[in-house]
């Protein structure tokens, strides 16, 4: 054992590199701990919303992402079918203008060493074995390097779940889940070079496809409904580009003369879920206490703003542990109703057998550049989702 820590934070991608970093910047010592080594990449939409963004801005991080040579995205394409397209862009806030999305092995980095730079302790191939419980209270982390060895003990006041959908930490003090949904979606992905695309959503008849410009390529996934997954594991390639042929031809017809520049990714376990947020000496932040489809590429930015939600209301109470716990059950309160609009509109835009209410409501959206405003605010998670639906819009809605 090295000491005591006020933080040990367990997993140092979105969530919880940021999370380190804020708390040290309060004045706490703080323990950053991954199990990966550093640099690594992820499975991830790489989607920064402009609310992600704007946290960027915020926290001073924006100028090295920008730096990174990620591609400003300041235009938005979703087709259904072959006759709605809705383009544009969300309005500009606190002078953010652009989404952005950089390769995880880059944004990673560019979190973990701004932790490090406000003081963060860390260690990278480092896993969590076991908690420090006494009193009915999680007091401290067992740990281990490098997949095995020694197994050493920090303890700390609190201790905040960072490390993923399948977390750990909410394994072992068996957070259960409070809301889940059924698996919607399978998705595979790999990156091109070559097309010339903006931010793009495609929705035709048997799934979506998704091109988002890079550092260095266009990231396009194809999705599929769920029941499909065993099938199309089982010949993913051709199945990939099957799906972005029948359901984005366009986008497929530049691939013909496009480079695929890395193998080809896949999930089918795109979980959908709130898990129980916190308890006596611990918090659970980013995936680990809420996850969704992928589809709607909101992962990066709710994890910030889970991260920054999380040290503003525990603020300066970790020295009475009747005030943390107080402030953490504020923040499970303030993360469901935050989170849980976009949450439902997340399943309904994933459902494959409401595929006629969405292009209802994009053929409504459509018709007006008042309503396509409105609806790219929601998307970029800059407006809630009741805003959208205005008088005029709910009327195009209702049928005659």
């Amino acid at each position: 054992m090295t000491g005591m820590y006020d933080v040990i934070v367990v997993g140092a991608r979105c969530a919880g590199a940021p999370a380190a970093m804020q708390f040290a910047r309060v004045g706490y010592r703080v323990l950053l701990v991954d199990r990966s080594a550093f640099p690594a990449d992820k499975l991830s939409t790489l989607y920064i919303q402009q609310t992600g963004v704007l946290q960027l801005q915020r926290w001073g991080l924006l100028d090295a992402v920008k730096a990174s040579g990620c591609p400003a995205l300041d235009h938005v394409v979703y087709e259904l079918g072959d006759d709605i397209r809705v383009e544009g862009c969300a309005e500009p806030v606190d002078g953010v203008t652009a989404a952005y999305a950089p390769r995880r092995s880059i944004l990673d980095k560019i979190l973990v060493e701004a932790a490090v730079a406000a003081g963060v302790e860390f260690r990278d191939d480092c896993g969590v074995t076991g908690l420090v419980e006494e009193d009915g209270r999680v007091r401290g982390v067992r740990l281990t390097t490098g997949g095995g060895g020694t197994e050493t003990v920090e303890r700390a006041r609190l201790v905040v779940g960072a490390d993923g959908m399948r977390s750990t930490v909410a394994g072992l003090v068996g957070a259960p889940k409070t809301v889940e949904h059924p698996k919607l979606t399978c998705a595979y992905y790999t990156f091109w070079k070559g097309p010339r695309t903006h931010f793009e959503l495609y929705e035709g008849p048997t799934g979506w496809v998704s091109a988002v410009p890079t550092n260095d390529a266009v990231l396009i996934s194809a999705y599929y409904p769920q029941h499909r997954f065993t099938e199309v594991k089982a010949r993913a390639q051709e199945a990939y580009l099957e799906n972005i042929r029948d359901n984005a031809p366009h986008l497929h017809a530049q691939l013909e003369g496009a480079e695929q520049v890395e193998r080809l990714y896949g999930t089918g376990d795109q979980q959908n879920f709130f898990r129980q947020a916190w308890g006596p000496g611990w918090a659970l932040i980013g995936d680990a206490g809420h996850h969704k489809d992928s589809l709607t590429a909101r992962g990066i930015s709710d994890a910030f703003a889970q991260a920054q939600m999380l040290v503003d209301r525990v603020g300066t109470t970790l020295d009475s542990e009747e005030a943390l716990d107080l402030a953490l059950k504020s923040f499970a309160e303030e993360r469901d109703q935050t989170f849980m609009e976009n949450y439902q509109a997340t399943l309904l835009v994933a459902e494959a057998s409401a595929r006629d209410k969405r292009r209802m409501l994009l053929k409504a959206v459509a018709s007006d550049p008042d309503h396509i405003r409105r609806y790219f605010n929601t998307v970029a998670g800059l407006r809630p989702v009741s805003e959208l639906y205005t008088p005029e819009l709910l009327a195009l809605l209702t049928p005659a």
